[in-house]
């Protein structure tokens, strides 16, 4: 009985999930979907929804948590709810004040991912893994670090090479990261992680987590918050200013495998900087080295060096 409830419900957003050639869907705002199909150039399309509506998208997750016996409360409880659809659709969702899209949900969101049954080819010529044959270099990292510095800034953000914007007090770094973002693909799905929204993202495939350090009332922290991003699948990752609370989970994400991942910290200089995210790692994962830890993070992370005198601000590194 439950899963004929369940089919019933799941009618309307089944259309897009479940044709073979889709992989996975997105949703980030209600009465919008955005598909993303194996094998296409351009990953991810979108198309307008409008009978996906939000009372609609929370009452679903509502009843994916009952069916499943997982705990759902946005407001005082866990937000996020994780099942396996019929199909072996991959469910991920979370609803409420810790999900924005827009101005018009600072007073809670939704967002949901879906993931594909595994209906299409999945032999390993579909994964260019032929005998005989050389392995393909995907997004191969080639290192480059030219002498001129905006040549150095442009090819890290190219490449997809980890940024760390540094600076200290009113230098401009999230503004600075807010013009950084005008750079990337304007296909790219973006997700920002902030403990209040600052950073405005002109792609229109985006969902905006927020974990505020005043008004926290549910369950959700950094480190469901980790599993959550990871699920939603990015092409892009932001980073609100790096904190004694979110860092190790910082850390974890860039070492997550995804290209892109921009963040800032209140530093006078890249040492500094590396310096003080190791520090600020440390304060809740003592057991890191801190020689080796700031090793890793120099030969991972690129770090732009933001200075201000008076009215003047300037960049002034670039490493």
């Amino acid at each position: 009985m439950t899963n004929v409830v369940l089919e019933s419900l799941l009618k309307p957003l089944a259309e897009f999930y479940r044709p073979s050639f889709v992989e996975e869907i997105a949703i980030n705002h209600a009465g919008q979907v955005w598909m993303r199909l194996h094998g296409a150039r351009v990953p991810w399309v979108a198309y307008d929804a409008p009978t996906l509506s939000k009372q609609y998208l929370v009452d679903l997750i509502h009843t994916v948590a009952n069916i499943y016996d997982r705990p759902f409360n946005p407001t005082h409880g866990m937000p996020v709810v994780y099942a396996t659809l019929p199909g072996n659709h991959r469910f991920s969702a979370i609803a409420g004040p810790n999900v924005q899209y827009d101005d018009r949900d600072v007073t809670g969101g939704v967002a949901m991912n879906i993931r594909g049954g595994g209906a299409h080819d999945t032999s390993f010529e579909n994964y260019h893994l032929k005998r005989g044959e050389k392995l393909l270099e995907v997004k191969s990292r080639k290192n480059i670090r030219p002498d001129d510095p905006y040549e150095r800034l442009i090819t890290a953000i190219n490449d997809g090479s980890p940024i760390l914007i540094s600076g200290a007090t009113a230098t401009g770094k999230t503004t600075f990261l807010n013009h950084l973002l005008t750079l990337i693909d304007k296909n790219s799905r973006v997700i920002t992680v902030e403990d209040a929204r600052e950073i405005r993202v002109p792609q229109a495939n985006r969902v905006h987590f927020v974990l505020s350090r005043t008004e926290q009332t549910n369950d959700f922290n950094y480190a469901r918050l980790l599993d959550l991003v990871v699920r939603m699948t990015p092409d892009v990752i932001i980073g609100g200013e790096i904190s004694t609370d979110n860092a190790a989970v910082m850390w974890e994400m860039l070492g997550t495998g995804h290209d892109h991942f921009y963040t800032t910290i209140h530093a006078e200089s890249p040492d500094a900087a590396y310096a003080a995210f190791a520090d600020r790692i440390l304060h809740t994962q003592p057991a890191y080295n801190r020689n080796e830890l700031i090793s890793e993070m120099k030969s991972k992370l690129r770090v732009v060096q933001l200075s201000r005198d008076g009215a003047l601000r300037a960049v002034t590194a670039v490493v």
